[in-house]
């Protein structure tokens, strides 16, 4: 069962890749993040322009099973970093999603609002994310000296009834470097 997944998996990876020609292709490495540090690695997001956008394509593995928020954030950083209230934040050197318009509100991968909203990433049973999505405003140069986030729970794209999609902690992050 598990290889007939992969095959699917792969085979939808291969249809969406065909979709246009490649133009930037980058990995990033992904690792577990806690308010202590930046934990091993968990595996690597492949990151891949189309002439319909950016293909995330994950390889991971240890995240909880189901559907989690998952967006680009403003800074190049998994580090730890003091909140408001003076606690320290997992990954909260990353910054928020990022958002080079302004646009201010969190709209998920096909609105107005923040550019870093990406699709939500699939974790199945044995908590393996190896399902592709499509960011359709982004490319590789967007991403240049920014992180991808991997959030506890899942993401309603939108504001309401809570901030950014009502997703939960940060659980694992990547640098993107240039």
């Amino acid at each position: 069962m598990r290889h007939a997944n992969r095959a699917g998996v792969a085979v939808a990876a291969l249809l969406l890749a065909g979709l246009g020609q490649a133009q930037g292709s980058q990995a990033v490495e992904m690792h577990g993040v806690t308010a202590e540090g930046v934990e091993e690695s968990i595996g690597t997001i492949a990151l891949e322009d189309t002439d319909h956008g950016l293909l995330l394509t994950p390889d991971l593995e240890g995240l909880p099973p189901g559907v989690h928020g998952f967006h680009v954030h403003e800074n190049a950083s998994c580090e730890p970093r003091e909140n408001e209230s003076g606690e320290m934040t997992a990954a909260g050197g990353a910054g928020g999603h990022y958002d080079p318009d302004a646009a201010g509100s969190h709209e998920g991968p096909y609105g107005d609002g923040h550019l870093g909203d990406l699709p939500v990433l699939v974790v199945n049973e044995q908590g393996e994310a190896t399902l592709p999505v499509l960011a359709p405003r982004l490319s590789v140069e967007d991403l240049q000296e920014r992180s991808l986030m991997i959030h506890a729970g899942g993401d309603n794209y939108s504001d309401e009834p809570k901030p950014l999609g009502g997703g939960g902690s940060r659980l694992a992050c990547g640098v993107i470097g240039s």
